[in-house]
């Protein structure tokens, strides 16, 4: 503002340039400022792990995820989050059958928990001989990491632990040696894996890690149907409902579905810039 009024006075041009980066710069400071007045949950603030796991579409569906793996860690480049792909499973042509990402940062939870659901993808597929254009469905699944501060008591009588060799790349520590784990909740179904690390004591540390995640995040779930139930709400029983479509093809759009923003240029969300998708999201939340 000392600016404009200093350069009001000399009838001074040059410094437009100047004042609209700044003005630049404040906005986007501004806007970043606002979400993080909307981030209220409980562990908005914690890290965050994420899975992406194929749908319906075969080989198309597994490049989706592959595609969408590298979306999620551009994302996080560009806002300067860590990232660490704790347990994936290639697809058996191509692209990535499943993939489970810890991203490391202040609220990197609060940020992703937006792109919880289904995820689909419309474009002339490149495994297609004839050229047709194709629908592929990936989902998305979003977790908080828990501090030690979080109380989640496991009975270790509970834990089935598998240990297996670690598959991919890695050498011939994780080619010869059996030191991947997954571990099984029996009362729950709910199984956690990790192969990226070195020793079968890390990988298990990590799986547990997973595991208190995932209970938390039952926990909140039956918590919150329970509060449904009382306000007479009919829950959505199906797990993920379809959140946004990507199309490649015959034209090019990205739209959320459940707050209507949309983007046309589809090359500029897959480098990751989606910052705007989550920015309405968590104001469209704050409204409900």
């Amino acid at each position: 503002m000392t600016l404009i009024e200093l350069a009001l006075e000399e009838k001074d041009e040059s410094v437009i340039e100047d004042v609209n980066s700044g003005f630049k710069d404040v906005r986007s400071r501004f806007e970043k400022l606002r979400l993080q007045t909307l981030l209220k949950g409980e562990y908005d603030r914690n890290d965050a792990i994420f899975t992406l796991h194929a749908g319906a579409g075969g080989t198309e569906a597994m490049d989706w995820v592959q595609m969408l793996l590298r979306m999620y860690t551009r994302w996080a480049e560009n806002n300067n989050y860590q990232t660490r792909v704790l347990d994936l499973l290639e697809g058996d042509e191509a692209g990535i059958k499943s993939v489970t990402v810890e991203v490391i940062g202040e609220n990197a939870y609060g940020y992703l928990k937006s792109e919880k659901g289904v995820h689909r993808l419309v474009r002339i597929s490149p495994f297609d001989a004839s050229g047709r254009r194709h629908t592929s469905f990936a989902s998305m699944e979003v977790m908080p990491v828990m501090n030690d501060s979080v109380e989640i008591n496991i009975d270790p009588d509970d834990l089935k632990m598998d240990v297996y060799r670690a598959s991919g790349a890695g050498g011939q520590h994780v080619n010869k040696t059996s030191s991947a784990v997954r571990i099984t909740h029996i009362p729950t179904g709910i199984v956690v894996s990790c192969q990226t690390e070195r020793s079968q004591h890390q990988n298990r540390e990590t799986a547990m890690k997973m595991l208190y995640a995932k209970l938390l995040e039952l926990k909140e779930r039956e918590k919150q149907q329970k509060i449904n139930e009382l306000k007479g709400e009919q829950m959505d029983i199906a797990w993920g409902s379809q959140i946004r479509s990507y199309i490649f093809c015959p034209y090019t759009l990205v739209k959320d579905h459940r707050t209507g923003y949309e983007e046309g240029n589809v090359d500029k969300v897959m480098d990751g810039e989606i910052d705007e998708f989550i920015s309405a999201y968590l104001t469209w939340r704050a409204r409900k």
